[in-house]
């Protein structure tokens, strides 16, 4: 798994100061996405011991909110295997922290394993499941450029959605964080 930035005390991708992981890799390839240089896999710097501890670090501070994981989409396939361990960890170790998520695919998607591409390994589907079950919001939804809205919080484009994956899970539909 590679990243390109870790950003610290951030206000402008969730709830609170929080940590904010840059994952490379995305095959949505959204047109006009404000992150183009994340989306090959192999760019951006292996995530290392440093890079693990750097973050944990930020997160023993009481004035951070918890972590949001970006990129580039922390889902996609080379990032999976990782991303489900760091979240199980920060769980395990912060267990007060909030885990968010901005991905590609929709919350419907992740949930019931559909529409993925044919090729999609049945375990990149099941750790696509995990992952998403140990957040606790979800922004879900490629970038629209055509409907982009600068008065939305946390999100670039009208037809993404900041989700409560708790409450989603637990009433099992769609239940946002916020409009």
């Amino acid at each position: 798994m590679n990243y390109h930035n870790i950003t610290h005390d951030d206000m402008n991708n969730g709830d609170g100061l929080r940590v904010v992981l840059w994952l490379s890799g995305c095959s949505h390839h959204c047109y006009n996405c404000q992150n183009p240089q994340t989306w090959n896999p192999d760019s951006g710097i292996p995530f290392d011991k440093s890079a693990k501890q750097e973050i944990f670090d930020k997160l023993s501070k009481d004035y951070i909110s918890g972590i949001t994981f970006s990129g580039g989409d922390p889902l996609h396939e080379n990032n999976l295997d990782e991303v489900l361990s760091l979240i199980k960890e920060i769980r395990t170790s912060f267990p007060e922290k909030t885990i968010w998520l901005y991905t590609g695919y929709k919350f419907e998607e992740l949930i019931n394993g559909i529409h993925y591409p044919l090729d999609s390994k049945w375990e990149d589907k099941a750790w696509r499941q995990s992952i998403v079950k140990l957040c606790d919001v979800l922004i879900d939804g490629e970038y629209i450029d055509e409907q982009r809205d600068i008065t939305l919080k946390w999100r670039g484009s009208s037809n993404q959605r900041v989700i409560d994956v708790k409450q989603s899970l637990t009433q099992n539909k769609i239940v946002l964080y916020c409009n």
